[in-house]
């Protein structure tokens, strides 16, 4: 299927490109998210008529992602689990955790922004984990996990 993409997604194009996806792709992901429109002729005049409103609010949205991972990347998140005396967690740390304890410093962070490449977090100690706010604004964040003994 052939479709114009409204917004820019990873391995995939930029605002404006016309790009041919497989059809579930398209119909159950990038149309219903907003993303991508079908490219009809009548679809692509519109969206030439709309092309600098939309690439402004684009920039709008980088501005915005930009600004909030300066702030984030200055914070440190820290954690306090129940631990063994050996400094392994009784659970984990998840990017649940990590996520809503961002809320709870003031910064508007999703569950599934928080990115944790090696897992859940089960040792005491001093982390990094990433914050994906936007497809091109990607921030690390410091978390601190304490360890309190039952």
């Amino acid at each position: 299927m052939q479709i114009i993409l409204l917004d820019k997604v990873i391995n995939l194009g930029a605002l404006g490109d016309v790009v041919k996806v497989k059809d579930g792709y398209a119909r159950n992901f990038l149309i219903p998210t907003g993303r991508a429109r079908r490219a009809t002729k009548s679809a692509i005049a519109d969206f030439e008529a709309r092309r600098a409103e939309l690439e402004k609010a684009a920039a709008a949205k980088l501005a915005e992602a930009q600004a909030l991972g300066e702030k984030v990347a200055a914070a440190t998140v820290k954690l306090t689990q129940k631990a063994g005396v050996d400094g392994r967690l009784f659970g984990s740390v998840t990017n649940h955790d990590v996520a809503e304890e961002l809320v709870k410093m003031g910064f508007a962070v999703a569950k599934a922004q928080v990115r944790m490449p090696n897992g859940p977090l089960k040792m005491v100690g001093d982390y990094t984990v990433q914050v994906h706010l936007h497809t091109d604004v990607n921030v690390d964040v410091n978390v601190t996990v304490l360890g309190e003994t039952a």
